[in-house]
């Protein structure tokens, strides 16, 4: 398959994949507690790649375990806990719909920091991009009375870690299979995470089923849509650019909202425009 046709592919699996994460975080919420959440996410995922991806870590250069680490810091470790703790408070159609903050983050950081360059349509199409996303909070307020914004900023830090890690595979992992920086991403984080969930009062809760239910969600979330989510958006980063990955983050709330579909919610006619308006940004933000 072609690499321009071999990118739009992606681009809608991993939208279809990680506009489900938001749904699963909010089951897996019904007996867990953040803090397992992240955990177990992290765990399962983690004992997936190993199995999958173990003889792909002796691609990696020495040199290279420091953006190794980097990037599973700012791509999973942080908003694995950030938005299962956000989701305590905000919905998780909002959740997914602040996630589209990633692709301005993005050109910032990678203009001011990284020293990558974007063109007039590309900045065009992300503020669009953004219109759609302000039309579609505006239409969650509607329907969310006790959203706890404050908790919506831990959202918008995530935005800005997931734009460091698009940045840095970009600039310095580039040469490195896809397969070997998720593996390598979560062999680092395996102990932390393993640390912080006995931290916690898992343990006496581990025989409930209301626990294990919670589990089977998070263990879908672990292993599909963070593993294998993470190694086809990198192949993502690398065959296309940064811009175009974190554009995948336009069409989740698209997804997320026709999941809400499915969770008694109602997918209202402003909702469907503002998701309109998010696919025309993603178009010109790509367009040549």
């Amino acid at each position: 398959m072609q690499s321009q046709t071999l990118k739009w592919v992606i681009l809608f699996a991993l939208a279809l994949i990680w506009g489900s994460s938001f749904i699963l975080i909010k089951k897996g919420l019904i007996g867990l507690d953040p803090f397992q959440l992240g955990s177990l996410r992290i765990i399962f995922c983690a004992v997936f790649l190993l199995i999958v991806g173990f003889k792909s870590l002796a691609t990696i250069a020495q040199h290279q375990w420091k953006f190794i680490a980097l990037t599973s810091l700012f791509g999973t470790f942080i908003p694995a806990y950030l938005f299962a703790i956000a989701e305590t408070k905000v919905s998780s159609s909002i959740c997914s719909i602040l996630n589209s903050l990633t692709p301005l983050n993005t050109l910032i950081l990678g203009a001011l920091v990284f020293g990558l360059t974007f063109r007039r349509n590309q900045f065009i199409g992300i503020l669009i991009g953004l219109i759609g996303t302000t039309i579609l909070i505006f239409s969650g307020n509607n329907q969310e009375g006790s959203e706890n914004y404050y908790y919506s900023v831990l959202v918008l830090i995530a935005t800005v870690c997931y734009a460091t890690n698009v940045n840095l595979i970009k600039k310095y992992l580039s040469d490195v299979k896809p397969l070997s920086i998720t593996t390598g991403n979560f062999v680092v984080m395996l102990i932390p995470a393993i640390t912080i969930l006995f931290c916690t009062d898992f343990t006496p809760k581990m025989d409930l089923p209301q626990t294990h239910t919670a589990m089977f969600y998070v263990m879908i979330l672990g292993i599909v849509g963070t593993g294998v989510a993470n190694v086809i958006f990198y192949k993502l980063i690398q065959i296309s650019s940064p811009i175009f990955a974190s554009s995948v983050t336009y069409l989740i709330p698209i997804v997320a909202c026709f999941w809400g579909l499915f969770d008694n919610e109602l997918l209202t006619s402003l909702q469907l425009l503002g998701a309109f308006i998010i696919l025309v940004g993603v178009y010109l933000a790509n367009k040549k």
